[in-house]
């Protein structure tokens, strides 16, 4: 079902949460945290919103790791109902797509209902203090064609900590709903 993420109500802090990586490492909040601020995704490898804009945000990523800000990407999907976003397929999903970030499992759901996370692609920035300055799409391409595009999650995270330059003007992230146990 196709879902759009709810307005941003910037200001909160992220919540904590300890999650293994597609090799069995727990990551922790604090392990992905960068010095300048972090950047949470929630993405699953089956979307068709997440493949459509996953090789920029890969590169877009690559960029907010450059300049300080920590990255991971959250996989919440049901995969047990979805078998193609099942941790071995992450591993494959990463390795084919150049992740330069951890890529969680988020087994119990836990993680994206802490951050009220509807849909994949789902971005959180947050600034260096952890309060949530970002939540929108990755670009304004969509699912079209991205010669000309505006990267507005890359550049409100370039800003995220200039209180001149925080901008509240944030487009909702369009995307498949996130699939819950049941």
């Amino acid at each position: 079902m196709l879902l759009d993420t709810p307005e941003a109500d910037s200001g909160w802090p992220a919540a904590d949460f300890s999650l293994p990586d597609t090799e069995g490492r727990t990551i922790t909040l604090t392990e992905v945290r960068g010095e300048d601020g972090f950047l949470i995704a929630f993405i699953c490898n089956h979307c068709p919103y997440v493949l459509a804009i996953i090789d920029r945000f890969v590169e877009d990523a690559s960029r907010l790791q450059s300049s300080g800000i920590g990255v991971v990407a959250i996989m919440s999907n049901d995969y047990g109902a979805y078998p193609d976003d099942r941790p071995e397929k992450m591993i494959d999903f990463a390795d084919q797509h150049n992740f330069t970030f951890p890529y969680l499992v988020d087994e119990s759901q836990e993680a994206a209902r802490n951050y009220g996370a509807v849909c994949t692609p789902d971005f959180f920035g947050f600034d260096r203090a952890g309060l949530l300055r970002y939540r929108g799409r990755l670009d304004d391409a969509r699912m079209g064609d991205a010669t000309n595009r505006d990267p507005e999650l890359l550049n409100a995270m370039l800003s995220v900590n200039d209180p001149d330059a925080h901008s509240t003007t944030q487009h909702s992230s369009m995307g498949c709903s996130i699939k819950w146990r049941r």
